[in-house]
């Protein structure tokens, strides 16, 4: 059954409402929106990331499938989400204790977290890996995160530690939920590490670059990123809205997808109509004129770097959740859609779990972007010292 999912869907997204560049499609059943993709790239079947907060692995993982596609032509492979949170969570545990009990302990992560555990730790196949996952009923990390938080809790209010001590209970405690991570291990007749076998994937975690666009602090330089998530204090590139757009538009039109975090707590985002929109005088209308939204295309407000801001200065906008942007589409009256691939499963639309993204939607809701820095055009490359 894998097997057949993965061969059909490296030919075009399949779905109800994603088909075949070029052919017109729509978002749900009795939808006026006529969506034609113009550019899609090559992606995994879409996963489902259950009852947890691991929406940053699924996503960036989905997003370095997608690139193990472009690079190396591998098409049937799924790497281990789970081993990547096996081996994160260990290093937050660290840092919780070392900041006293005063730093983020949760189930998020960011894209960065990713990329370095790639480097340092390497990646295993889901087939190797799985985290305990129970077919039945999917992840669910609730039971595993709280005993977590506990334990962390307890170490950072003492005033001695024993470092040895409780580092070891954390691995006990994430070998009893995910179960322990392989250091060797054999797959389709070779036996690798996760470093060794990250190596043959083609994948240089040097060459991604993380970008957003925030006006309090400095365009064109380096800046840590304040969102809760961002434990590790990585930093991200700082660009203004419109050349993180360009860059958006530019790796998708040279294909090459985009590992993307945002705000998906707004009522306008709707995963169950397949959009995510920012419709004019959104506030001042009845509960019919926002509904109809969704079924009949309508203005979109028009997003500046000011709007962007002060969402994100008032928490209207908030580190929410991480995305895989695989293609681009326009609507009946020419007006540009992003296509997002989601890690809810393919029960919650009719679009098989991916939606359309207005271009207003991600110039306001986007925190940061992941992509090969080859994506990046070269004017804006330059100004970022990206080489």
């Amino acid at each position: 059954m894998m097997k057949k999912q993965f061969q059909l869907s490296y030919l075009f997204i399949l779905g109800s409402c994603l088909l075949a560049t070029a052919q017109p499609n729509t978002n749900k059943p009795g939808s006026e929106y006529k969506f034609t993709i113009t550019k899609s790239i090559e992606t995994t079947p879409v996963q489902a990331q259950g009852k947890t907060g691991t929406c940053w692995s699924f996503s960036t993982l989905s997003f370095f499938e997608s690139e193990i596609i472009r690079i190396k032509k591998i098409k049937d492979l799924k790497l281990s989400e789970m081993f990547v949170v096996r081996k994160t969570y260990p290093l937050k545990a660290e840092n919780y204790v070392r900041m006293h009990g005063k730093a983020q302990f949760e189930e998020g992560g960011e894209p960065t977290d990713v990329v370095y555990c790639w480097k340092n730790f390497g990646m295993v196949p889901r087939e190797v890996y799985n985290g305990n996952l129970n077919e039945a009923y999917g992840y669910n990390h609730k039971a595993m995160d709280s005993t977590l938080l506990a334990e962390v809790k307890a170490v950072s209010k003492n005033d001695k530690i024993n470092p040895t001590e409780w580092k070891q209970e954390v691995e006990n405690t994430l070998d009893k939920y995910l179960g322990k991570a392989p250091e060797t291990f054999t797959y389709k007749g070779k036996e690798y590490t996760p470093k060794t076998y990250a190596a043959e994937l083609g994948i240089n975690p040097d060459d991604y670059v993380f970008i957003s666009s925030f006006t309090h602090h400095p365009f064109y330089k380096p800046f840590i990123l304040e969102v809760p998530d961002n434990w590790k204090w990585q930093q991200y590139q700082n660009v203004p809205i419109d050349e993180l757009m360009a860059t958006i538009d530019n790796a998708l039109t040279n294909g090459y997808g985009i590992a993307w975090a945002a705000d998906v707590s707004e009522p306008y985002f709707r995963f169950k109509d397949g959009l995510a929109l920012v419709p004019e005088n959104w506030n001042t209308m009845n509960d019919a004129d926002k509904g109809a939204c969704y079924t009949k295309p309508c203005k979109q407000q028009i997003i500046t770097q000011e709007i962007r801001q002060a969402g994100f200065d008032n928490y209207e906008t908030q580190d929410d959740h991480g995305m895989h942007i695989i293609g681009l589409a326009k609507d009946q009256s020419g007006n540009k859609f992003y296509v997002v691939k989601n890690s809810w499963g393919t029960k919650r639309n009719d679009c098989d779990g991916y939606f359309y993204a207005s271009e207003q939607y991600v110039r306001l809701k986007t925190i940061s972007i992941t992509l090969h820095k080859k994506a990046v055009p070269a004017s804006i490359a330059g100004k970022l010292n990206i080489k």
